[in-house]
């Protein structure tokens, strides 16, 4: 049996993540001959770990435009790539191979087994299916380029044209088409590290600098650390900047030893970098969104009538978690002992005003390591989204997170990988 190396492929897939092994599996069901190399011991490994490991397939935004916005200004080159592959798509895809989805707040769509190794096994059995090749431990360090003569016009023209792909030892794999699916930077625990940017460079390619994109958020209030762990699900969440309002969102917030994460905050993410660049910011927590001042000043009297002999935090407890409860009492500075019968209306204001607008002063984000998204990535004039083909290099595939788009959190992510691996992986067939 031949070696890997001794073969010239149609497909030469690197990287087995969520894009490369969707894209490797289309290859290999339209009969190409593909191997997909990867330098763990194991595929996706990022996968693995999504949405807590419960894997955010994808958004259910089933109008391409209404989708698209979500990307920004990057939406008017993803226009080609959605029509050809989207969230129908997506899902009757992983619905076709038996596995249940279903939907949660803000349209995010998970597998119905909570389990993101639903997702992992419908693409290593699509991959199987395919014949698909894969070279694990196999750590690619560059590609192996030559001169490719064309006649143009009775013009001799010359086009660089890739032909294999390096790995450590010396060792190359050759292949008539390549595709890149090596990620950004974050989570670089599962080898999201970006070589794959520097060998962009080194072919040619722009790249805009990698940065943290959708992260957690570190505050300098230590009474954080009480809530650890602890999820409000629904919080209208504003950011302050010498006491203007710039942000507001509303969504999920969890509670962490260093400060906040969630959905909602990742989404802010972005907003809190920038305004950072120009002094402190503050965050206000509304965790009684769904009533306003005079409302929550009413249903105070209300539970503080009801609940009169009862001491006021475990008052406030019957309305909000115990651990809330208490925080609130420190911030206020009311003695957590008081009677319900005795809060003034002074403190009853007080636990108002810090009930719509619990105050964090945010110390900064976490780093690229702790990122779900980095920004950053190939400049995509220099991509042709109808395939994802490099403009450079003719036989050379962009796709996933190598390409610099923003988006936020919520499902956005993989559908970006399910569509451009589809586009390339499809596209690459009928050129074998």
């Amino acid at each position: 049996m031949n070696k890997p190396s001794e073969i010239t492929w149609d497909v030469a897939v690197i990287g087995g993540g969520p894009a490369g092994m969707m894209a490797a599996g289309r290859a290999a069901e339209l009969g190409a001959k593909v191997i997909l190399i990867e330098k763990n011991d194991g595929l996706g490994k990022k996968l693995l770990i999504t949405g807590g490991g419960r894997c955010n397939v994808t958004n259910a935004e089933f109008d391409n435009r209404k989708l698209l916005e979500k990307f920004k200004e990057n939406n008017k080159y993803l226009f080609s790539a959605f029509s050809q592959w989207s969230v129908k798509e997506t899902l009757d895809f992983f619905h076709d191979r038996k596995m249940d989805t279903k939907i949660e707040a803000l349209q995010r769509v998970f597998p119905k087994s909570d389990q993101a190794r639903s997702v992992w096994n419908v693409l290593v059995e699509y991959m199987k299916q395919g014949n698909v090749t894969v070279l694990s431990n196999s750590p690619v360090i560059g590609f192996a380029t030559s001169d490719k003569k064309e006649k143009v016009k009775n013009k001799q023209k010359i086009n660089k044209d890739i032909v294999a792909v390096k790995l450590r030892g010396n060792v190359h794999i050759r292949a008539k088409h390549f595709i890149m699916a090596t990620g950004g930077k974050s989570h670089p625990e599962t080898g999201s590290t970006g070589e794959g940017f520097e060998w962009l460079k080194q072919l040619g390619h722009t790249i805009i600098e990698p940065s943290a994109s959708l992260v957690p958020i570190a505050v300098k209030d230590l009474w954080v650390k009480k809530l650890q762990g602890v999820t409000l699900q629904n919080v209208k969440i504003s950011l302050f900047q010498n006491d203007i309002k710039h942000a507001t969102k509303a969504g999920r917030v969890l509670f962490t030893h260093f400060g906040l994460s969630g959905p909602t905050i990742l989404n802010l993410s972005g907003e809190v970098s920038e305004l950072l660049k120009y002094g402190e910011v503050k965050i206000c927590l509304d965790i009684m969104p769904e009533l306003d001042y005079g409302k929550l000043n009413e249903k105070l009297q209300e539970i503080f009538k009801e609940h009169s002999n009862k001491k006021i935090v475990n008052s406030l407890s019957t309305i909000m978690l115990p651990s809330i409860a208490q925080v609130v009492m420190d911030l206020s500075e009311i003695n957590p002992d008081t009677w319900s019968h005795s809060v003034t209306r002074e403190q009853r204001l007080l636990l108002v005003q810090l009930l719509k607008a619990i105050p964090l002063q945010v110390k900064n984000l976490l780093g690229v390591e702790k990122a779900i998204v980095t920004s950053g990535g190939v400049k995509l004039d220099e991509i042709d989204f109808k395939t994802m083909q490099s403009r450079l290099f003719p036989n050379l595939f962009l796709i996933g997170d190598l390409l610099n788009i923003d988006r936020p959190s919520g499902g956005y992510s993989l559908q970006l990988c399910w569509t451009t691996g589809f586009v390339a992986g499809n596209y690459i067939n009928h050129q074998s």
